[in-house]
């Protein structure tokens, strides 16, 4: 341990925070921590999309079907190189990161079975339409990786004007947990709980968090050098971005109010989703970088049939498309290509600021792994033989993500595996190693549906 590390600790441990203690003290203690030579924290990001994810979104240009009706037909693990392929112009916002990315085929996940959305089951590996069984894997990885905040959920509801989704997350059992819909909402919660007594009647959600903690920002910056003091630059970039999304959402429903009379509000529903869900991966980014919380789940419609609704994308009404159906001259297949593309953009986003600060010998996206997924696993009405999954980052070096594109074997496979031995994986990767998760499936009796994915552990 140098004597420069040592000083900068004993600075950083004294230097005064004020009113905006509580909201610097995250990045700041993350900081310490990396001058002592401790290793970086583990993150993981789950996002999932309504209305299934087309096997062929997720397959590079150019390579072979392995399935016939969306469901697998291949006996082995078949693995591609994604590095040099050009990637399906759905998920194609990610080709920057190519590199440090996954795509999975090949998982099951037949035991949540429901008319529409696995409900509790997509993140939770079992019955989707038994209620809130148990833990759910974004509750279980938190509590083996817990930051200020354990768990951040937040997301976009079947309409903007849902405010809350519990049918997706569940902390324990019979506890379904609140996805946050409304950006406001969740922005006043996240970054307003950290604040309290005199601090929290200074905080005020409509403005400008970079003012209420401008002089402790001051004292940081005249403190920090080299990497420490870009990353608190880069964190001070997530609260601009965060403010900034703030006042547009601000702005746009003063223009609704404005007009709805003269439009008529039976006649015409504005709907704001995709900036809703824009300000919602703003401010999980803003949450992660600040080192808030390790674990976020990111949701977009979801559980039932609340599919969402993104009129101003051109595609009002996606249980419509769901069963083919056109929307403003596209085809169904379209715009699942074009909101699927929307989504991607977002992911690609969050990955980017992540990317951008340094951390250890990498940066933040090395230590995290963003698990994108929908909650209706391949389609709209699913059979769940296939679970598409998009892996990207690597977890501090616990997980094999780098340029893959996995076919796992199909169901009923010797080496089959399920949603459950990839939630066993991540639950290995962050070193609380289990090798059950969820319910078994009752048809899979000739599979060993127990332990981790090993081709992804590192």
């Amino acid at each position: 341990m140098t004597h420069r590390n040592t000083s900068r600790r004993d600075i950083l441990k004294g230097f005064g925070l004020g009113v905006g203690a509580s909201l610097l003290s995250p990045m700041l203690n993350q900081i310490m921590a990396a001058s002592a030579g401790k290793p970086a924290p583990r993150r993981v990001v789950f996002v999932t999309q309504s209305n299934g994810m087309n096997p062929d979104h997720v397959r590079p240009v150019g390579v072979a079907k392995t399935y016939r009706d969306r469901h697998p037909t291949n006996d082995r693990l078949i693995e591609t190189s994604i590095v040099d392929k050009q990637l399906h112009e759905a998920i194609e916002p990610l080709t920057p990161f190519r590199d440090r990315m996954t795509l999975l085929q090949g998982l099951s996940g037949r035991i949540g079975i429901s008319d529409h959305s696995a409900n509790y089951g997509a993140l939770g590996a079992c019955p989707g339409n038994k209620g809130p069984l148990w833990q759910t894997i974004d509750h279980a990885v938190a509590a083996a990786i817990p930051g200020v905040v354990p768990h951040v959920a937040i997301g976009v509801g079947a309409n903007p004007g849902v405010l809350m989704n519990y049918r997706l997350s569940v902390s324990g059992p019979g506890q379904a947990c609140p996805i946050v819909c409304s950006p406001e909402l969740a922005f006043k919660s996240l970054f307003g709980a950290v604040a309290d007594g005199a601090d929290a009647k200074a905080f005020d959600q409509k403005s400008n968090l970079l003012d209420f903690m401008a002089g402790d920002v001051k004292r940081a910056q005249a403190t920090l050098v080299g990497d420490e003091r870009q990353k608190l630059d880069g964190y001070l970039a997530a609260f601009e971005s965060l403010h900034k999304r703030q006042r547009e959402i601000a702005d746009m429903r003063g223009k609704l109010k404005e007009h709805a009379p003269a439009l008529g509000a039976e006649r015409l529903r504005p709907s704001a989703s995709s900036l809703i869900l824009e300000s919602q991966f703003e401010i999980g980014a803003a949450a992660l970088i600040a080192g808030l919380t390790n674990v976020l789940l990111l949701t977009s419609g979801g559980g039932g049939q609340g599919f969402g609704e993104f009129p101003e994308l051109g595609v009002p009404e996606l249980h419509g498309i769901g069963h083919g159906s056109a929307q403003n001259g596209r085809s169904a297949a379209q715009c699942f290509v074009d909101l699927r593309r929307f989504h991607t953009g977002l992911i690609a986003g969050l990955a980017k600021k992540l990317d951008a600060i340094r951390e250890g010998d990498g940066t933040m996206l090395d230590n995290t792994v963003i698990v994108y997924l929908s909650d209706s696993g391949e389609q709209h009405h699913p059979s769940l033989y296939e679970w598409p999954v998009v892996l990207i980052g690597g977890l501090g070096g616990k997980l094999r993500t780098a340029g893959r594109f996995l076919e796992l074997p199909g169901y009923g496979q010797k080496e089959h595996r399920t949603l459950a031995n990839l939630y066993c994986t991540l639950l290995h990767a962050v070193g609380k190693p289990v090798d059950k998760f969820g319910v078994p499936d009752a048809m899979l009796r000739e599979t060993d549906q127990t332990g981790p994915i090993a081709t992804l552990l590192a």
